[in-house]
């Protein structure tokens, strides 16, 4: 068992049942998620010591949020409490040629506005031996930007690995806004996750040759642009998730792992999706659980791949595979037969 860390927002998710929109819906079913905290959950699904740092308001919502975590093994010990509230997010379901809508209501939350001094990061780094950040962090707010560097200071003062999953949302912050930001904090990471479009609008990378939503994914285009993303961060390990979107409803997925010297490309897998939500979390997970454990490169993407694999099928947005499950699935079993 590993200590790992991850940092970010946890939040209320409130959608329709039935893949109804919220426009005909008298209610809406409440999860709670957000991408480092999916990430510490399915770690402890995996058996690792997982952390997750936030700040919460001090209120039956915040609670709840935090239940949540501790529902699935996640050690909550370093969240702050205080604010005024817990960033909340719409999600639409999308099926067949519809896609998924998600709606933001997050400004003010309670860890956008959250201060270095409302963490002890000596404390929390103590010991760890993995930290796990995303892009939608810092792109929150100004004080969740702060908070995101003095935490990856921390972290290399203490000689923690880092990754990052880059996940660019165009509704926090724009293009020029994302570079910026995060080209400076890639000089901490180790490991750095992140499909076409983040690598594009976070880094200024694009491969050529590659669309999701037209079915085209040319590896090679990938693979230049992860040497020129070595080449200028000097990263361990970069690794992408590769969708292909069919449709709302029926997606291809595989992965690509590359350590500065090989590639390693997963299985391919075509899913009947549940709710997609989370996938590239779960990959995540996958990737830093194998890395941890001293798994070779190409056991880490498909484990990597498979987890995500499964979580699509799987609703909410936390994933709740256990090893033993991503273990079959990888060895060749995707039948879904029914165990008894």
């Amino acid at each position: 068992m590993k200590k790992v860390v991850t940092m970010g927002e946890v939040m209320l998710r409130l959608s329709p049942d039935n893949y109804k929109r919220i426009v005909q819906s008298d209610s809406l079913s409440v999860e709670y998620g957000g991408g480092e905290a999916n990430v510490a959950v399915n770690l402890a699904a995996f058996g690792e010591d997982a952390y997750f740092v936030t700040k919460v308001p001090s209120h039956e919502v915040g609670q709840a949020a935090i239940n949540s975590l501790r529902r699935y093994g996640v050690n909550t010990s370093y969240i702050a409490r205080g604010g005024d509230r817990l960033g909340i997010y719409f999600l639409e379901t999308g099926a067949g040629l519809r896609a998924s809508k998600v709606i933001y209501d997050r400004k003010h939350s309670a860890i956008s506005e959250a201060k270095v001094e409302d963490f002890d990061f000596d404390q929390i780094f103590k010991d760890c031996n993995w930290f796990h950040f995303t892009g939608i962090t810092p792109a929150i707010s100004k004080e969740a930007r702060q908070l995101t560097l003095a935490a990856l200071k921390k972290a290399k003062e203490y000689g923690v690995m880092v990754s990052c999953d880059l996940n660019y949302r165009g509704k926090l912050w724009s293009v020029d806004e994302a570079r910026a930001t995060m080209s400076e904090l890639m000089k901490y990471v180790d490991v750095c996750i992140g499909n076409e479009e983040d690598a594009d609008k976070c880094l200024g990378f694009k491969p050529e040759g590659t669309s999701v939503t037209s079915g085209k994914l040319n590896l090679e285009g990938y693979k230049a642009i992860f040497k020129q993303m070595k080449d200028k961060y000097g990263f361990k390990y970069i690794a992408t998730s590769l969708r292909v979107s069919h449709s709302a409803s029926d997606n291809g997925w595989s992965g690509l792992l590359y350590d500065g010297k090989e590639f390693y490309l997963s299985r391919h897998y075509e899913i009947r999706i549940v709710d997609r939500v989370g996938g590239g979390d779960s990959f995540a997970a996958g990737l830093i659980h194998c890395l941890l454990n001293g798994e070779n490169a190409q056991t880490a993407i498909d484990f990597a791949a498979g987890a995500s694999a499964l979580k699509q099928t799987i609703p909410g947005d936390y994933n709740m595979v256990s090893l033993e499950e991503v273990y079959k699935l990888i060895k060749g079993d995707a039948s879904g037969r029914v165990q008894r």
